[in-house]
């Protein structure tokens, strides 16, 4: 699936949102679901993943083209606020590799905004993923000495 036009990408926070996507990577397409094993999600006012010895994190597989992964870059604060890492996932039944952004540094955690929180909601919903990981992932990251229990 990856040549110098095509990337695979996997999202686990606002690009799950269909809408939000086809505004921002017209050309992108939806390939699959799948899911990061030893990852979890949490919050920084946005959301982002870290890795956990056991946590899970599903994500939505989008086949992007280089425009699409550009803006990408631009949304998501390349290469400043996020890097880009590569991961193994199985979509499809087919284990592929993908990119995925992770954010730079620590930053102290805190649960994200209504807005925000629907805009994701809407991405989970839509690809069928279990409501109660994002749920925790609020809860986690609001109540650090929770977090400190889970991790």
């Amino acid at each position: 699936m990856e040549n110098a036009k095509r990337r695979l990408y996997v999202a686990y926070g606002s690009n799950l949102n269909l809408a939000q996507m086809a505004l921002r990577c017209p050309t992108a397409k939806v390939v699959g679901t799948a899911t990061l094993r030893n990852w979890c999600l949490i919050f920084q006012g946005v959301g982002i993943i870290e890795r956990h010895k056991g946590g899970e994190v599903s994500v939505l597989g989008w086949e992007i083209q280089l425009e699409d992964e550009i803006a990408l870059d631009h949304y998501e604060g390349w290469p400043r606020m996020y890097r880009k890492e590569s991961v193994r996932v199985r979509i499809d039944g087919k284990q592929v590799r993908a990119m995925v952004y992770i954010m730079n540094g620590e930053r102290r955690l805190y649960a994200p905004s209504n807005g925000y929180y629907n805009t994701i909601r809407e991405g989970y919903v839509s690809a069928g993923f279990d409501l109660s990981v994002l749920q925790e992932a609020v809860k986690i990251s609001k109540n650090k000495e929770e977090r400190f229990k889970w991790l």
